[in-house]
């Protein structure tokens, strides 16, 4: 086990969320230390002084701590179900949910955080961003045709989180693709097996094997 990669993550942050499922989906076992945002360890910390997770340390010591960058690296290791085909195309919708759909998202639901903004005016921002994401899906049920890729995985865990911040609101949207493509990844075994609950972890604590076997187990 000593020879695995090590993870920092945090069960609900969307970027280790799919970072996770990256790591999942490509068969990589990882040692997890689960991370509380406001106990960050010393370790993660000097590994990436940046401080926030996912962040990931391979056994040659190389630091990999942007998500997209660990899902990337995963993935090229093993791709079985594909993820990475179309990538050139996935990767111009990526930056736009981790741009300005991110931009919208934040200021709608942390509006406190922020001066002189008006929640609704991002909330509708937003509303366009899955407008386009609902037209992409309806043909074939997924963002870049008939199976899910890297766009899918990438992207869901923040419209997960834009869902979640007001459901009253969200679930009644004409937005049928959208709305089903959601709730089929969220009820995916993928999905569940990144989601299972780790106790934090601290320095000398042991360091569960985070993979898709033992998440199954």
């Amino acid at each position: 086990m000593n020879g695995l990669p090590v993870l920092y993550s945090f069960r609900r942050c969307p970027y280790a969320m799919r970072a996770r499922m990256a790591l999942l989906i490509s068969q990589t076992s990882v040692r997890l230390r689960e991370v509380v945002l406001r106990d960050k360890p010393a370790e993660m910390v000097a590994a990436s002084p940046k401080a926030t997770v996912p962040v990931l340390i391979l056994t040659d010591g190389l630091v990999v701590d942007e998500s997209l960058a660990i899902m990337h690296w995963a993935l090229e290791q093993k791709d079985p179900q594909g993820w990475l085909q179309g990538k050139a195309a996935a990767a111009e919708l990526i930056a736009e949910a981790d741009g300005p759909f991110k931009h919208h998202l934040d200021r709608y639901k942390y509006p406190v955080r922020y001066e002189n903004v008006d929640a609704l005016e991002h909330r509708a921002a937003g509303r366009a961003f899955l407008e386009k994401l609902d037209s992409l899906i309806q043909p074939l049920g997924q963002l870049m045709g008939a199976r899910p890729t890297l766009a899918d995985h990438a992207i869901f865990p923040f419209v997960r989180q834009f869902a979640n911040h007001d459901r009253a609101w969200f679930d009644p949207l004409p937005l049928p693709a959208l709305q089903k493509w959601l709730a089929d990844h969220l009820a995916s075994p993928l999905f569940k097996a990144a989601m299972q609950k780790y106790p934090q972890w601290k320095t000398g604590d042991p360091e569960p094997v985070f993979s898709l076997e033992d998440a199954a187990g």
